[in-house]
This record gives C-alpha cells, sequence and structure tokens, in this order.
C-alpha cells in the first residue's frame, strides 16, 4: 500500500504558535516543516517575546478553555535546559463587588462544566494565598491551583528543538515578501533570501497576520491593540522568595474590578492593565522585525494611560505604596470582533491557513486542534467558534473589524451576560419587518448582525395578571415576563415570529440532488414539494449542522442552514464542473414565521391556494401568493403549532406583513420574540445547533439519530455512524425538570450526581406552557433515564432536577398536523 507523499509546509512566523504547530505536525509524521522567521528566533519581535505567560483555563468558551488545558499538560511536561517551561502557581481572581462576587461564583461552575480543578475561597483564604492584599476590600475569591505561568520563550525553543529533531527547518531573518500560486492554490512563499516551496502554507504571524493575507486577498479581521504592562521596583515582601528560573511562587493575582492583573518577577511585580482606553496600532506605521532596532510589538509607555490602575492597584496592594513603576511598555496584541481565534484553510485559496489572533494561554492547543484539522480533515475539539470562515460578509469591513475588536480589549474582563449584544455599530442588518417591529416596541438582541426582536412592549397588556415565578437576577436579565405572553398567545391563538435571519441558500442545476444526497444524512430523493430536516455530518460523524431542504423543483432546492460555516462546507464540496450552484439567498429575502391554532384562520382567506392539512401536509412546501406577495410556503415549526414559514422577497416583505397582521386583528394576532421562541421549542426538545450540539456530538447521542438513513447509498459521514449505529451511545443529551419553578438558569452550569460533575447544561428556558423551569443537558448514558435525581449547580447553589422523558410538550405530535 502506497502512502501520500508528506506535504512540504511552510509556517510564517516562529512565535508560540509556529512553534508549537511545528511540534505538533512533526509529532504526527509531517516532517517537511519550515518556520520562516522576520527576526531572530526565537524572541523575534512578536507578541509572544513579551507576553506575560498567564495560563488562565477557564472561560465560558469550552473551546478555548479545552485549549488553555492542553496548553498547561503540554508546556507542564515541557523544559529547556533543564528549565521549566510552565510554573504551576495558580490563579487566583478577587471579587470586590457583590456582582464581581456572583460572577466567580458561576465562572466556578463553568470550571466544575468543563472539568477544571477550582474552589471558592473566603477572603481569609485569599490572604493566605497572598498576604499583602487589603483583606477589607475584597468580598472573596476564585482559585484555580493548576493554572500557571507560561515561560512563552523557553516553550518556544523547546518545541522547535523537538521539531527541528524531527526534520524541521526553522529559518531566522526571512522576510515574506509574497505567497505564489499555481494551479489554483499555494505553491511557495516568496522571502528576502529566496523562495520556498510550498504545498500548505501557514500564517502564524500574529499582529501582522492581515498583511499576509492581503498578499493573498485574504481577509485576516483581527485589530492589534497596545495593552500596558508595568514592573515595579524590588519589594521587601519577595527578597529571597524566587530566583530568575522560578521567578514566581504566589499565584497570578487578577482585579478585574480594576481590570488589572499581577505576577511575580523574582523581586519585583509585574502589573497588567486593560483599564486603558482602546489603543489600535497601524501595522503601516510599525516596523517589522527585520526592521527594529529593538522589539517592534513593545511600544513606549504611555505613564499618564497607566496612573489610575498604579492607584487601584496600591488600593488593593498597600505594600506598593513604598514601591514606584520602574519600566513599563505598551505591548501589542491581536484582538477580534469576538474575542475568539482566527483559524481555519482559505477556501479563496486552498493550503493558506490561519493560526491567527491566538494567545499564549491557548497556543499549544490552537496547534493540536490545528493540527489534527490539518492532517486529519477535523479536529477533536469543535472549532466552529474559532473557524475564520464563521463571519458574515458585513463583519469583515475594516470599521466594524475596528470598533467591535477595540469593545473586545474592553470587555476582557468585563462581567458579560450570555445574551449581552454588542452595542455599536448597530443597526446593521435589518429585516424589512423592522419598522413595524420597532413601532410595536421590539426589544432587540443581535446576532449575526442581525437585530433580532425577543420581546414586543406592545404586548405589555397581555402579560398583566400572569402568575410566573421569581427568577434570579441574571436570569431576569434581558428577559421580559412578556415573553410568557407571547408564548401564551402562539399555543392558544397564532403569533407572527420574523426569522428573516435565518440563512437560506439556494442549491440548484443538474447535479443539485446527487450533491445533497452525498451532503446530508436524510433522504433528498423525493418529490417536489417535500421537506426534509437533515444533518451535516463530518466524516468521523459529527454533527456539524442541521438543515431543512425543500425540494421546489426537479433541481431547485432552498436550505435553511445556521450559518456562514454551512455555507463555506457546502461550497468546498460543491462539484467544479457547474453542475451544480449554491447560492447565499438571504439578503434579497425575507421569511415570517405563523404559528399557532389559529395559523390557518389567517393564512387561509389571503391565499387562492388549498392551505388545509389535505392540501399542504406537514413538512411540505409550496409557491403560492398571499395578499399578492409571491411566497414559498413551508409548513414545518419549531415552536411546535400548526403553520408555515413564508418565505418572499424582501421587497416584498412589508406588504407580506401588513397583510396578516391586519388580516389577524380579529384572531388576537401577537408579534412574538426570540425569547418565547426559545421556551417553546425547549418544551417540544427541539435542538439548537452550536448550544445543544456541535461536531463534538454524534446523531444518536445527540438525539437526532431520526434524521439518518443509513440505507439511502453514501454520504459524508456514513461509515463512521454505520458503525456506531449498533452502540449504545456513551452520553446523551437529555432534557431535566427542576423541582422549583423559580430555578432557571442560563446554560454550561454542571450538573451534578451522588456530589459528583457528571455534565453540563446546554439551553434552559422556563417553559410557559407546562408551568415548569426546563434545562437540557449532556449526561452519561447511565444518569440520563427518566427519573433519575440530579442537581444544577448554579452560582454556587444546587438546584434539584428530574431527567425527563421528551418531548415534554405534545409528543403525540397532534397539535402541529392538524
Amino acid at each position: 500500500m502506497t502512502h501520500p507523499p508528506v506535504p512540504r509546509v511552510v509556517i510564517i512566523g516562529a512565535g508560540i504558535v509556529g512553534c508549537s504547530l511545528a511540534d505538533e505536525l512533526t509529532e504526527r509524521g509531517w516532517t517537511n516543516v519550515t518556520v520562516v522567521e522576520q527576526g531572530p528566533l526565537f524572541a523575534t519581535g512578536g507578541s509572544s517575546s513579551h507576553a506575560p505567560g498567564l495560563v488562565f483555563r477557564t472561560n465560558a468558551a469550552k473551546t478555548l478553555t479545552e485549549f488553555a488545558d492542553y496548553t498547561v499538560r503540554k508546556f507542564g511536561g515541557l523544559n529547556l535546559a533543564g528549565q521549566p517551561c510552565f510554573q504551576q502557581v495558580g490563579g487566583l481572581e478577587l471579587a470586590t463587588t457583590p456582582a464581581r462576587w456572583d460572577d466567580l461564583q458561576r465562572k466556578h461552575g463553568l470550571a466544575t462544566s468543563w472539568r477544571i480543578r477550582s474552589e471558592l475561597l473566603t477572603p481569609q483564604e485569599c490572604v493566605r494565598l497572598w498576604p499583602t492584599i487589603d483583606r477589607e476590600r475584597i468580598l472573596g475569591g476564585f482559585h484555580t491551583p493548576e493554572d500557571g505561568l507560561a515561560k512563552a520563550l523557553r516553550a518556544c525553543e523547546a518545541q522547535a528543538r523537538r521539531a527541528i529533531a524531527r526534520g524541521a527547518i526553522f529559518l531566522a531573518h526571512h522576510k515574506v515578501l509574497d505567497i505564489e500560486q499555481r494551479g489554483g492554490r499555494v505553491s511557495s512563499v516568496v522571502t528576502d533570501c529566496g523562495a520556498l516551496p510550498a504545498d500548505i502554507v501557514v500564517c502564524a504571524a500574529g499582529l501582522w497576520g492581515p498583511k499576509i493575507g492581503r498578499m493573498l486577498g485574504v481577509d485576516v479581521p483581527l485589530l492589534p491593540m497596545a495593552h500596558q504592562y508595568a514592573k515595579t521596583t524590588q519589594l521587601a515582601e519577595l527578597a529571597g522568595r524566587n530566583d530568575e528560573f522560578h521567578d514566581a511562587r504566589r499565584p497570578i493575582l487578577r482585579h478585574q474590578d480594576a481590570d488589572l492583573y499581577f505576577r511575580e518577577h523574582v523581586d519585583r511585580l509585574g502589573i497588567g492593565s486593560y483599564a486603558h482606553r482602546p489603543m489600535p496600532v497601524d501595522l503601516a506605521e510599525l516596523p517589522s522585525s527585520a526592521e527594529a532596532r529593538g522589539m517592534p510589538s513593545m511600544l513606549e509607555f504611555t505613564d499618564a494611560d497607566f496612573e489610575p490602575s498604579w492607584q487601584h492597584a496600591v488600593e488593593l496592594l498597600p505594600a506598593l505604596r513604598d514601591s514606584k513603576v520602574e519600566e513599563g511598555f505598551n505591548g501589542i496584541m491581536s484582538f477580534t470582533t469576538d474575542g475568539m481565534p482566527l483559524l481555519g484553510e482559505s477556501r479563496q485559496v486552498p493550503g493558506f491557513w490561519l493560526a491567527e489572533a491566538v494567545w499564549v494561554t491557548h497556543s499549544a492547543g490552537v496547534a493540536r486542534a490545528l493540527a489534527e484539522w490539518m492532517i486529519d480533515g477535523r479536529s477533536t475539539t469543535d472549532l466552529h467558534e474559532c473557524d475564520v470562515h464563521r463571519f458574515e460578509q458585513v463583519q469583515l469591513g475594516d470599521d466594524y473589524v475596528h470598533e467591535r475588536a477595540a469593545q473586545s480589549f474592553v470587555e476582557v474582563y468585563d462581567i458579560l451576560h450570555p445574551l449581552q449584544p454588542a452595542e455599536h455599530p448597530r443597526p446593521l442588518r435589518t429585516s424589512p419587518f423592522y419598522p413595524r417591529q420597532q413601532e410595536l416596541g421590539a426589544f432587540f438582541l443581535e446576532a449575526g448582525g442581525w437585530e433580532r426582536p425577543h420581546w414586543y412592549e406592545a404586548n405589555a397588556p397581555l402579560a398583566e395578571g400572569l402568575a410566573l415565578p421569581q427568577r434570579g437576577a441574571w436570569a431576569s436579565r434581558y428577559w421580559s415576563p412578556i415573553a410568557a405572553a407571547e408564548a401564551g398567545a402562539t399555543r392558544e391563538r397564532v403569533a407572527l415570529y420574523d426569522m428573516t435571519p435565518l440563512k437560506r441558500l439556494e442549491i440548484s442545476g443538474p447535479g443539485a440532488l446527487e450533491f445533497l444526497q452525498r451532503m446530508t444524512t436524510n433522504q433528498m430523493d423525493r418529490k417536489p414539494g417535500a421537506v426534509s430536516y437533515a444533518l451535516l455530518l463530518d466524516e468521523a460523524g459529527g454533527v456539524r449542522s442541521d438543515l431543512t431542504v425543500a425540494r421546489l423543483a426537479h433541481d431547485h432546492f432552498q436550505v435553511g442552514v445556521n450559518g456562514n460555516l454551512d455555507l463555506d462546507w457546502l461550497l468546498r464540496h460543491a462539484p467544479t464542473d457547474g453542475s451544480v450552484l449554491v447560492r447565499d439567498i438571504t439578503a434579497g429575502t425575507c421569511c415570517v414565521g405563523v404559528w399557532g391554532p389559529r395559523a390557518r384562520d389567517l393564512v387561509q382567506p389571503l391565499t387562492r391556494e388549498d392551505f388545509s392539512h389535505q392540501g399542504l401536509g406537514y413538512f411540505k412546501a409550496r409557491r403560492a401568493t398571499i395578499a399578492g406577495v409571491p411566497v414559498t410556503a413551508m409548513r414545518v415549526s419549531y415552536v411546535g403549532e400548526l403553520g408555515w414559514e413564508l418565505y418572499a422577497d424582501a421587497d416584498g416583505g412589508l406588504r407580506l406583513w401588513d397583510a396578516l397582521w391586519e388580516a389577524g386583528q380579529d384572531l388576537g394576532v401577537a408579534a412574538a420574540g426570540r425569547s418565547a421562541f426559545n421556551s417553546l421549542r425547549l418544551e417540544k426538545g427541539y435542538r439548537a445547533w452550536g448550544t445543544d450540539m456541535t461536531a463534538e456530538h454524534n446523531p444518536y447521542e445527540a438525539g437526532v439519530g431520526f434524521a439518518v438513513r443509513l440505507d439511502k447509498g453514501d454520504f459524508v459521514g456514513r461509515r463512521a455512524l454505520a458503525e456506531l449505529a449498533d452502540q449504545p451511545p456513551r452520553r446523551r443529551l437529555v432534557p431535566l425538570l427542576f423541582d422549583h419553578p423559580e430555578h432557571v438558569v442560563l446554560g454550561k452550569e454542571p450538573v451534578h450526581l451522588a456530589d459528583s460533575a457528571i455534565g453540563y447544561v446546554t439551553s434552559a428556558a422556563y417553559g410557559y406552557t407546562i408551568g415548569r423551569s426546563i434545562a437540557y443537558a449532556w449526561l452519561p448514558a447511565p444518569a440520563a433515564a427518566p427519573g433519575t435525581r440530579v442537581e444544577v449547580e448554579y452560582f454556587a447553589e444546587k438546584l434539584p432536577a428530574t431527567v425527563a422523558a421528551e418531548p415534554l410538550f405534545d409528543p403525540e405530535m397532534a397539535r402541529i398536523r392538524r
């Protein structure tokens, strides 16, 4: 058996990401690796050269936590010339306000969900770890004993030496001038010292990433920003405590209420600040490492910006009054619009990969994931939040990136609610119904650039007199009791939902059917007018997405997808012979969901088409005209009620809404928002991809195995599923019902059984129809049986709940099939 040749890989950048990736690739047998660096090795002049090395693992993003956890484990086993590459001093985060103490309790829950050892400490316990803290200023702390300090330059060199021993080449003082292409993919990297042939090029250039991307016309949507770091004069309290090889022993200290962190440097203290104004850096004004006399990523310290931070530092650590700032710099770091890395292969330029906006904290984990992705075609860690193709086109503009990335800097240590939207620039994308939504007093949140109503103040009278449980402070934010009234209107009468933000694709051409058969799990070879629920899988059977596919004509399909990653995936796999056209039609169209027991009473008088159950059955589609507006009507429902998704061209959208609204007045029609929608869909057990299930999960354990047709022929992921079909799942996604209706949680909380954490919550809401608080959670299969008693940890309190059978509402599907 012959094996494919090992590809020639050129990595641009010998910082912590480039070195980590070279190590991970060569360890897996890809030894034809060359790392080019415009500066010296290994203090290259990039962000790795000045990084303070903090590795805090706990993050609301499970993916980032997994990255950081691997960094701790890997660097903890590395050394250079007998000196460690990681110091496991632990981390200590302090609360000086009740709001921060609440946040630390929630963070303790996140750590437990993601299996990070942590503990909540009293003020006295915090002072034992850091004796110079002003005890009277703090309310408590969050301690993670296995976190610590990465010695970035040592880790760079240690990993590089391992890679070199396996055959990798590291080239210093090679400035990249261009990246050449041949046959539609990368072919070589041109440097000022000559060209290097390449089958794969990885941009790990850090803050210079956008400059490298422009050589190929590839967007690298990050913003280099300056971040202040200072060192004090010598402190008597640290005399004789540390040495140059173990320069810190106390935990990394974070005073996030003042946007500060602290770490020891032998007998001095380092202080980092996110409290200052955003300081974007123009790459055009920044010398390269080859041109700079010193470190180009270390800018002059601006004392005035640091002065307030120094005062806050002295207030927390009074011993600093006898010290001062001896040296400091403004270090450049990379920020993205959503705070996540930029990973993946360009679709426009095959062979060109990005590993950008990665901090030392996550470096080894990112490198492992990228190496798996490059070699095996997928990562064992779900990467959808990091994939560079996650952005919509409107999110790639320079002004948008600048504004949102600057806000990401401001929010690094802020207390953020899971639903909290960015404030600017808004509104960016609106549906044709937006003027009417404003008139109805819509409360908008934002996702994918879209303004999405969560409830309507016009429905406040409907909420008067409703007996709802008193929920907690966090669960009450970005929520209104009006949502209960809107859910009730949907269940009892009829409601209009703006579904325009749902991304829509048109897939057409003579090869469209064959293409969708190969890409999806369900049977697509059905008569025109059929609608199917289907999955996109990777080769290992992981759920990449779920879709609604309507066959509108023999060679014409409309596909509802979850976002731009699905468009990217389908375009990558589409035939290149012109037999299949994949087109994003979202911007030119709109959609209104009309759902409720009186939906047919509303729609039927407005059209000549037969909208009866016999005329347009469940999961069927047809073209029709409603109130003079051409629509595509799909009889599907994500809320578990009779009704349709009505799709129209955007220019007719407002007329469609107005006609439905006017005709529905005698029926008690209501506009309803996402808050009610989420409650209704959880009562029915409908999954939300990216929240309830990802590529880490297979269809059978996620509860969507009904969308798999193994007998239809081959499709992406079928081989893996065929092996799984007869195996009992090791874990399951199941609903929990809380004992007390006021116990409404947010998502990502740990689930305990017999004092052990066994799983975590994905989605949660109060079920207004059933009068119970619901959470969906991933649990080991033995604990997932209905009737199992569990506890959900919420802000350090354990809330009793029971695993329930699903669906929780209308298991006979009688309401949706009227």
